[in-house]
């Protein structure tokens, strides 16, 4: 699974990610021939955008349940804390769960 042959599709998120680290710790000791550098930073290149993609496509599937000004729960689409205020609370009053 590791070196310049690496298969994505065989990499969970958590893996890749742990992956990612190692490479960018063994980069910053700086000892890699340049060689071996320019492969690990293709790697990690290569995981970075594996990890940001399974980002998105998680982001994609979340959905919080809200209660309307009614009171009743309904499913609204995923909005960050930058969109709520970070109170809580959803434009319109809305409260999460």
């Amino acid at each position: 699974m590791r070196g310049g042959g690496v298969n994505m599709k065989e990499f969970k998120f958590e893996e890749a990610m742990k992956r990612l680290e190692e490479i960018v710790q063994k980069l910053e000791e700086g000892n890699l021939t340049l060689e071996k550098s320019l492969e690990l930073f293709e790697e990690g290149v290569k995981l970075s955008r594996f990890c940001t993609k399974k980002l998105e496509e998680a982001h994609t599937k979340i959905d919080l349940l809200t209660k309307n000004p009614a009171g009743k729960a309904e499913l609204k689409p995923f909005k960050g804390k930058e969109e709520d205020g970070g109170n809580g609370e959803k434009e319109g009053g809305d409260k999460l769960l």
